[in-house]
């Protein structure tokens, strides 16, 4: 069975994301670091296959993406829904969220996280009682 998780090859890739970020990034980071949303904690620049995610909760499966101009291209549409189609058949769900939320309305990003982090979580505790 291969690795589908921050393979090895994706490393430098990786660490070269989380050093040269975007303000974005940064500030999301801060948001979502030491278990701030719910106390789940989530990664940066963690890759899924051939994908690297920018932020990611192996305990939700739950990826988030931050959005820019590139996002908003017909290109850029097309990778994101074949991206986010691939990851959902791995059971990974995607929350794409625009930059320019990040500093515009940022008290509502958090609540989006919130919601999401909490729906999540009553699944995964759904799913548990359904099996036992």
């Amino acid at each position: 069975m291969s690795r589908n998780y921050n393979k090895k090859e994706k490393e430098k890739q990786r660490k070269e994301l989380r050093s040269y970020g975007t303000k974005y990034e940064a500030t999301m980071w801060l948001l979502l670091k030491n278990r701030n949303i719910e106390g789940v904690r989530f990664r940066r620049q963690f890759s899924v296959g051939e994908y690297i995610l920018d932020f990611y909760s192996p305990e939700l499966k739950l990826a988030i993406e931050l959005d820019g101009n590139d996002h908003y291209s017909i290109e850029g549409s097309y990778k994101d829904r074949v991206r986010d189609k691939w990851l959902s058949t791995h059971g990974i769900e995607v929350l794409r969220i625009e930059n320019c939320a990040i500093f515009e309305n940022q008290q509502a990003v958090i609540e989006l996280l919130k919601e999401t982090v909490q729906r999540l979580k009553s699944s995964a505790q759904n799913y548990r009682k359904e099996i036992l």
